[in-house]
């Protein structure tokens, strides 16, 4: 008997009935296939037929025909589902749930599916001896509603907010172990109505699987309680923004490079960082990609507004998280902050991991740390220092990505012309609209 042979009848015994295949768009939306445990033997196999237009839905649904690789509606590609990450879902005891990779109809490569253009960048990390670990942090509003009337009153970081929502707190911590999700700590957040779940580090394409694989699960246990999530960037103009932090550490065999103390990593990690803040204009366009991402970029909101990096430091959009004592040196990681639920994690993750390696290859040599929020200096100040505000418009963000050969090279023409299609189509959408609409819009899109 076959794994897949053996899955299907280990399901099956279990009273699942389905199986839900999951993938991100364009704009960090799960978007997914549902097919009955029956069929998983051929559809492990073959796939599922989806049309190839998911790659430019934008965030409203709408499809723009604007990229000439994909400007009719003909056309067929397959949702392959990466069966050895088959989850039963604690929460909804019905389904199972796996990552999808897409695939033309012949079986090759897809050149717009965001899991294969992370994969490229772990392969060409292995090719240069090295590997990459990765951890998401996850914020999110929790409210009794549609009308965002908040299910807890804090205060920020209280356990007292937490008794507010206790049994949808109880589900969540009993389902993400039961789904294989291990979290790493969870509490009330800054924000109002505001929580945060952090999820344990792994390898880039694990990581960015299960970022999907916790939102689904999120969004079963507050179901269950009739509570309403928003994973939006920035909910209303009121919200203090959902961000959704990305750790990384890159290794070489054993050896964390991101190893060091307060003063910053060492040569290697230092390199790294130094690439991705090379390209930092355009890891964000790619990482917090939409209009609520840009709005959610103020000074002062620990949302990484402008391109510098720090140790510790959580204005920063590049927090240099170093080892200790206690912890150990190789607890060492880079926090992105300027990270949230409306960019592709594969993709965000590609555009990361290519900058960072490329200024490792290079032996590139980041500024100093900066201690201070750069949000309180002068325009004077901030250009003595070289640090420069990231892009708030589409057209500036597109600019950015464009200028940057390697996190263009890391998703490929064919996937940097969807997704520019794909932004392009939601400025055009917003023209001439107040930015509490185009908000409103996007609040329980992600």
């Amino acid at each position: 008997m076959s794994r897949v042979d053996g899955t299907i009848r280990e399901l099956s015994d279990a009273g699942v009935a389905g199986l839900t295949i999951a993938w991100a768009d364009n704009n960090g939306i799960p978007r997914s296939r549902t097919v009955p445990i029956a069929a998983l033997h051929d559809v492990a196999r073959t796939g599922v037929g989806v049309t190839p237009l998911f790659a430019v839905f934008d965030s409203s649904d709408a499809i723009t025909f604007a990229h000439p690789g994909l400007a009719t509606p003909s056309g067929d590609v397959r949702l392959v589902p990466d069966h050895l990450r088959i989850t039963r879902l604690a929460g909804q005891p019905a389904l199972a749930w796996a990552p999808g990779t897409i695939v033309t109809a012949e079986g090759e490569p897809w050149p717009y599916d965001p899991r294969s253009a992370l994969q490229r960048q772990v392969d060409a990390l292995a090719e240069a001896g090295l590997t990459a670990r990765a951890g998401y942090e996850l914020e999110f509003g929790v409210y009794l509603d549609e009308g965002m009337a908040p299910a807890h009153h804090g205060p920020a970081y209280g356990p007292a907010a937490l008794t507010e929502i206790d049994a949808f707190v109880g589900d969540v911590l009993h389902d993400f172990r039961a789904n294989g999700l291990r979290i790493g700590q969870l509490h009330a957040e800054y924000g109002p109505a505001q929580v945060e779940v952090t999820l344990g580090a792994a390898d880039p394409v694990t990581a960015a699987d299960e970022q999907l694989l916790a939102r689904q699960t999120l969004r079963a246990a507050a179901r269950k309680h009739g509570l309403c999530l928003s994973f939006a960037p920035l909910p209303s103009q009121a919200s203090a923004g959902n961000g959704w932090h990305l750790h990384t550490s890159l290794w070489r065999g054993e050896r964390n490079l991101l190893a060091g103390g307060p003063e910053g990593p060492g040569t290697d990690g230092a390199a790294y960082v130094a690439g991705i803040l090379r390209d930092l204009l355009a890891v964000a366009a790619v990482s917090a990609p939409s209009l609520g991402s840009t709005a959610r970029l103020r000074p002062g909101f620990f949302a990484g507004a402008y391109a510098f990096w720090g140790v510790e430091n959580r204005e920063a959009p590049l927090r240099y998280v170093p080892g200790s004592a206690l912890l150990g040196e190789d607890h060492a990681n880079l926090e992105l902050k300027t990270s949230d639920a409306s960019g592709n994690p594969y993709l965000a993750l590609a555009a990361v991991l290519a900058a960072g390696a490329a200024g490792v290859a290079e032996g590139l040599v980041p500024p100093p740390p900066v201690a201070e929020d750069p949000g309180t200096w002068s325009d004077a100040e901030r250009a003595a220092s070289g640090i420069v505000a990231l892009p708030t418009t589409q057209a500036g963000q597109e600019e950015a990505l464009l200028a940057s050969s390697r996190v263009t090279a890391a998703l490929g023409h064919d996937l940097l012309g969807a997704f520019l299609a794909v932004r392009r189509s939601d400025a055009a959408a917003a023209e001439g609209k107040d930015l509490d609409d185009v908000l409103s819009g996007l609040r329980w899109r992600y």
